[in-house]
């Protein structure tokens, strides 16, 4: 699989792997990063077994991690993916993003989410962008949904996170006709 390395002036998206998953251990060990999240990433441990599982589903070419540069900071952010790659369908989902607190908030996600969408749309061709998000995480829909995100449906306790409650999934989705008008209006400053 070609694997791109996304860029603009604000943040570089460069392929996760167990060469470079190091560079965001400090960021992994904050406090509530992945509070709705099943992910482990808390230890140097959980962080390498996370970093393995994204590099074996890469070489099975489902998923493409990216580890997160911010260009203003000079500095790894976290990281994100495209995962459960439909390719026949052409459908994929955008997720298993955590950046630092730090970074949060400072346009670093919109800049990540238009050059994932901008690929996935007019690089692979894909017909639907898809992302879930634990019913209970407001700012993780909110943000979804100010990058055009449409609320598809929920799904009923689908996933069962870390302390051992039983999560349900709201499901968004863009489709590519969705995506010019989505592109010149959300992200008309973004390329």
């Amino acid at each position: 699989m070609n694997t791109p390395t996304l860029e603009n002036n604000r943040v570089k998206l460069s392929l996760l792997t167990l060469n470079n998953y190091s560079e965001i251990l400090k960021i992994g060990q904050q406090e509530n990063l992945v509070l709705y999240s099943p992910s482990k990433i808390a230890t140097p441990e959980d962080l390498k077994n996370y970093a393995e599982t994204a590099v074996t589903a890469y070489q099975n070419e489902t998923v493409i991690p990216f580890i997160v540069f911010d260009k203003q900071t000079n500095a790894y952010a976290g990281t994100t993916r495209f995962a459960h790659i439909d390719w026949h369908n052409k459908v994929l989902h955008i997720g298993w993003t955590w950046i630092g607190h730090e970074f949060q908030g400072t346009g670093l996600n919109m800049n990540m989410k238009f050059l994932m969408l901008q690929y996935a749309f007019e690089v692979l061709k894909f017909d639907k962008v898809e992302f879930r998000a634990d019913e209970r995480n407001i700012a993780s829909r909110k943000a979804i949904e100010k990058i055009g995100g449409t609320l598809e449906g929920l799904l009923r306790k689908d996933m069962l996170m870390l302390d051992g409650f039983k999560r349900s999934s709201c499901c968004y989705g863009i489709l590519i006709e969705e995506w010019p008008a989505i592109k010149t209006t959300t992200f008309k400053d973004f390329e």
